[in-house]
């Protein structure tokens, strides 16, 4: 058995998406943000040990979930069709058990919390999990991954203090938004397969309107983090990170004009810098 799994770890890397961080950095800087203002300044060591793993090993926990669902849809997609549930290296429940396995170890690190924070917990891991499914049944499928990515937010405010503030909601508002945004910009590289299969995603709904509403979900996610930047007083650096951010925005709006899946790809994986440049500026401003 144990010669049998040393022979799968390579898949279960791959699974895991260990090999392409674009999800965990994504996810780690806003929670990583949010940790900072929740503390006034540098976050106690142990909560960003906490954050940091957790954001790592929940990402990779949604990847696992995310392929158990897409198993007979990913080897019909040119850019999934290598994943390893798709070549079958490995099976539906070797992906599901990594998914619990992964679960309990992100639970083991909130345990490491206070009460809140575990409640909210319970929250995150159901709405991650449920997200792969939404494809099948809606087209804001985006929406559920925005709430999903955004949970790591609310439960920094309440490692922090127990309790989250109503500035804190407007960090959250502000994520989601932007999740949408560049996961709309993944979709649109899958688009052509997505309709012929008949999965469902905010790239299918907005069509023609794709970059009009890109655009405007960009501009309220700006207007969210300039809110919250006032409501935390957060200094004179964070406002300039945003101006920066907003720069950033346009680019990708000139990567996306015209729809082609390489540039929509690539800027995608550039919100990275997105999210890097408005940390450094909460660092700045807090």
């Amino acid at each position: 058995m144990l010669e049998s799994l040393s022979s799968k770890l390579p898949a279960f890397y791959r699974l895991m998406r260990i090999d392409r961080p674009i999800g965990i950095l994504l996810l780690l800087w806003p929670t990583l943000g949010a940790l900072w203002i929740a503390s006034g300044g540098i976050p106690r060591i142990d909560l960003l040990l906490i954050f940091a793993l957790g954001t790592v090993v929940m990402r990779s926990a949604g990847c696992c979930i995310n392929d158990y669902a897409d198993a007979k849809i990913d080897g019909h997609v040119a850019r999934t069709e290598q994943r390893p549930l798709a070549t079958g290296e490995l099976t539906r429940r070797d992906a599901l058990l990594a998914f619990v396995v992964l679960s309990l170890i992100g639970f083991g690190l909130v345990l490491l919390t206070n009460k809140q924070t575990i409640l909210l917990s319970f929250g995150a891991v159901a709405v991650a999990a449920l997200y792969p499914f939404m494809k099948r049944v809606t087209n804001l499928p985006q929406v559920v991954l925005g709430i999903a990515y955004s949970f790591g937010i609310l439960m920094a405010f309440t490692a922090v203090s127990q309790q989250i503030p109503p500035a804190a909601y407007l960090l959250f508002i502000a994520n989601a938004l932007w999740t949408v945004a560049y996961d709309t910009q993944y979709a649109m590289v899958d688009r052509e397969y997505d309709l012929k299969i008949g999965v469902k995603s905010t790239a299918v709904l907005f069509g023609d309107a794709d970059k009009a509403m890109i655009g405007t979900l960009q501009g309220l996610v700006l207007f969210a983090w300039w809110l919250a930047g006032l409501r935390f007083e957060l200094g004179v650096a964070y406002f300039a990170a945003l101006a920066l951010a907003a720069g950033l925005f346009g680019y990708h709006q000139y990567l996306i004009r015209d729809r082609l899946p390489e540039p929509c790809f690539t800027a995608f994986l550039h919100n990275r810098w997105v999210g890097l440049v408005v940390f450094l500026g909460v660092l700045a401003g807090v």
